[in-house]
């Protein structure tokens, strides 16, 4: 905790001291901090959830913290970061979740996964269409300015439509090449375990019984069964409502208790994309992911399929 504190001063103290600071290089003096603060995490994590923002990290974190709080009969109110859980209890291990939106500014590594190759990482993954719209959401309704323009995204109040934003550098393009260059880098990770959402969604008990074998948990049936159960779209929109997560911070509550978009947890529902686009909107749409992301990962058919990971290598997916 007091280390986790202290990594954080030096970004604190310039969104105090930094406010002279031209908006560019306070920008990327931020991004440096972050990836910093990042890095010292990786280097000390015993495993890595990596995945684009919104393609379902929130509920692998909700199952993982209830996992080892049922199997370790710890007390239910804080959700996993990074080493709390460890702290008491050290059969758990210290699990880093990011986006891995900042590293790269503080390593350098942008055009590798070279900070992650000696890691055991999982990597969930989830249809680029989905997690597009899920962005614009997150994007109009929760995700502050500051954190807007340290991202790229859009304005802050900007008017665009949701399919103008699907289109834009801040969107699809973005998340296909964050995804193709995880796919081109998979071979060079020790130990890597893809996870698509998809998946997860339709069997969750068993894909995610091999996330937490990869993790090297002993087999808890019973502990996997109430994560799963606890972990449900309709409890976890509870448990939203209720503050439940409050500990967690504002990501893990709504902006807007009267409006259902602002919520962390919204509809889950996979090729829901297709709901907000006209026919025509959504053929452009599929036609960009077809043409430019990885086969890797199964997306590019109407219906996807399993991922193309070769046969025993640790990154099989669930």
């Amino acid at each position: 905790m007091i280390r986790n504190l202290l990594e954080k001063t030096p970004r604190y103290a310039l969104l105090v001291l930094g406010f002279w600071l031209p908006r560019d290089r306070k920008r990327r003096a931020e991004r440096w901090l972050r990836g910093y603060e990042q890095c010292s995490k990786l280097r000390r994590a015993d495993a890595v959830i990596v995945s684009y923002g919104k393609s379902g990290r929130t509920w692998v974190r909700v199952l993982i913290s209830r996992f080892y709080q049922l199997h370790c009969g710890l007390r239910s109110e804080r959700l996993l970061g990074f080493d709390n859980l460890h702290h008491k209890d050290r059969r758990i291990p210290r699990i880093f979740l990011t986006h891995d939106n900042y590293i790269q500014d503080y390593s350098g590594h942008r055009d590798s996964k070279r900070d992650f190759y000696d890691k055991r990482v999982v990597l969930l993954v989830r249809s680029p269409q989905d997690v597009a719209v899920s962005q614009y959401f997150q994007w109009k309704f929760r995700m502050r300015a500051r954190k807007k323009a340290l991202n790229e995204y859009p304005d802050h109040g900007a008017d665009i439509s949701l399919y103008d934003f699907a289109m834009s550098p801040a969107g699809l393009p973005k998340i296909i090449d964050f995804m193709n260059l995880w796919a081109d880098e998979r071979e060079r990770i020790r130990d890597l375990l893809i996870v698509r959402y998809e998946d997860l969604r339709a069997d969750t008990a068993g894909v995610f019984a091999k996330i937490v074998r990869f993790l090297g948990a002993p087999e808890d049936t019973a502990a996997i069964r109430g994560a799963v159960e606890y972990a449900s779209v309709e409890n976890m929109r509870k448990l939203e409502e209720k503050r439940v997560f409050w500990l967690a911070g504002g990501r893990m509550t709504a902006r807007d208790s009267s409006n259902p978009d602002s919520y962390k947890v919204r509809r889950a529902k996979v090729g829901g994309y297709r709901d907000y686009f006209e026919d025509e909107e959504v053929a452009r749409i599929d036609a960009l992911v077809r043409a430019k992301l990885s086969p890797v990962y199964g997306y590019g058919e109407p219906k996807a399929s399993a991922p193309n990971v070769p046969a025993g290598r640790p990154g099989g997916t669930s």
